[in-house]
């Protein structure tokens, strides 16, 4: 990358302050732009679902492996449950989405409550026993066969036998066509009689646009997240063993001696149980940060320090970075070294994504955008104006620390409370045009495909080398801002 006319900043710049012009291109197709990741890990997309307790978990992670992403479950989640969601996202289908399921005497209340767990609303109501796995699907609940129903009434007497079937085996053009000869937006994927799991006809679209983020015996990825306090050790072992695909060591701090022994530990670890899985580590926002990380043992090093929507650390102690000036530091630093960085935060448009991969980002972490979403962990509220929401609140925050420290006294964990860097509870409000993590994937993908074209560039390597960047005022970036009104 390059800034243009050879303009040198005077100032450390966020993703705001700067812009991407238009070069000669030979790139014909946005199609035709390949966006793997260059931070040695190579996820079909260069995007990573935050690990942050209200945002990232085994319906979040499953749902982004299958277009190519990758999440990180949080480091305040016990091992065991860990284990066992990992274990769930590598028995889910690459192609299908898991359909929530029940049996023909669940409620409709019930059914209802449990229909915003997926993008599509859909229940499936099935036979069989759902502990082992082999379920035989009887029918479908969608919003629109509970009106006027009554709440104590049986699925089983309301739901839609309308069903659309398909085999395990059907090509994503074989379901579209299917589902559009039947004007239906939902099919049940099934081997023999048993449910395999469910596909809409957007579902379809992108299962012909999007490659899977998958391991080496074809099984979707997965991260997960270590502390630096407590038995690093222990849990790393266990991540490890479970078949975590990436371990994030991460604390708000990183540059700084217990990361750099806890990091030393993981990789001692690492190189025992799976040397090929890569140990990603920060946060940091300097290239002796990323010196210092990548010789304890870091593949990859995150970097972003305040740049979070949920994040008060510069507000608070007047710490942190511009996150665009951050990442082009930081990454030089460990393009020298051979190895790459994840730009964490800051991100709330396309535009910012493609800015950190222009950048030289190997990968861009998402953390708030994708909190308002169907498949964030938090449960879906609706405000006084009928609006949905979902809850969601910083790692550092009063609220994180009560969870992370829940095995010590009463004591200990109130102290902690008294220090915390971060917002408790922040409304996080779907957008209706785009409510989930799909539709969010959809739109920074579309944008970062043309900001490579626009650069000439057909892969992101090229992208980083190709891209020419200028500086702008805050009414230049107002400028580019659409109207969703008249003036």
């Amino acid at each position: 990358m390059r800034f243009l006319n050879n303009q040198v900043p005077q100032q450390d710049l966020t993703y705001n302050d700067v812009f991407m012009v238009p070069s000669r291109s030979a790139v014909s197709s946005r199609l035709s732009v390949d966006l793997t990741s260059t931070d040695g890990i190579a996820t079909p997309l260069p995007l990573v679902v935050a690990n942050m307790t209200a945002i990232s978990g085994r319906r979040m992670a499953e749902t982004v492996a299958r277009r190519g992403a990758v999440a990180i479950l949080p480091q305040d989640i016990p091992t065991e449950v860990v284990a066992e969601a990992i274990a769930k996202v590598k028995a889910a289908h690459t192609q299908f989405d898991t359909p929530v399921v029940v049996n023909p005497n669940t409620t409709v209340g019930e059914a209802m409550a449990l229909m915003p767990k997926r993008a599509h609303n859909l229940v499936v109501v099935v036979s069989g026993d759902r502990h082992n796995g082999r379920l035989t699907p009887l029918g479908v609940l969608s919003p629109h066969d509970t009106v006027d129903e009554d709440r104590f009434a049986q699925v089983g007497d309301v739901m839609s036998t309308d069903l659309v079937t398909v085999t395990a085996d059907a090509s994503p053009q074989e379901v579209f066509d299917e589902l559009s000869d039947h004007h239906l937006d939902a099919a049940l994927a099934v081997d023999g009689d048993e449910l395999v799991g469910l596909v809409t006809r957007k579902g379809a679209l992108r299962s012909a646009l999007y490659q899977p983020a998958v391991d080496a015996d074809g099984k979707l990825r997965i991260g997960t997240a270590v502390g630096i306090n407590g038995d690093v050790q222990g849990r790393a072992e266990a991540l490890l063993l479970a078949g975590s695909d990436i371990l994030v060591v991460d604390t708000a701090h990183g540059h700084q001696e217990k990361m750099l022994e806890a990091l030393r530990t993981v990789a001692k670890v690492r190189d025992q149980i799976a040397p090929h899985i890569r140990i990603v580590a920060g946060n940091v926002v300097t290239a002796d940060g990323v010196r210092d990380l990548v010789d304890a043992g870091a593949d990859v090093v995150k970097v972003g320090v305040g740049p979070g929507a949920m994040c008060t650390t510069r507000m608070q102690t007047g710490v942190g970075r511009p996150q665009f000036s951050a990442v082009l530091e930081c990454a030089e630093a460990a393009r020298e070294l051979g190895r790459s960085i994840w730009a964490d935060g800051g991100v709330r448009y396309p535009r910012d994504v493609a800015l950190a991969l222009a950048g030289g980002a190997g990968s861009v972490m998402i953390g708030s955008w994708f909190a308002g979403t169907y498949e964030s962990t938090g449960e879906l509220k609706v405000d006084a104006e009928g609006r949905q929401y979902k809850e969601s609140f910083g790692m550092a925050s009063a609220r994180a620390v009560r969870m992370r420290t829940r095995d010590q006294s009463s004591f200990e964990r109130a102290r902690a409370g008294l220090f915390e860097e971060g917002i408790s509870s922040s409304r996080m409000y779907l957008d209706p045009q785009r409510p989930g993590v799909e539709d969010l994937i959809d739109f920074i993908t579309s944008g970062v495909r043309s900001s490579c074209t626009y650069a000439g560039a057909a892969d992101l390597t090229e992208f980083a080398d190709l891209a020419v960047v200028g500086l702008q005022s805050r009414s230049g970036y107002d400028e580019g801002r659409p109207l969703d009104r008249s003036w």
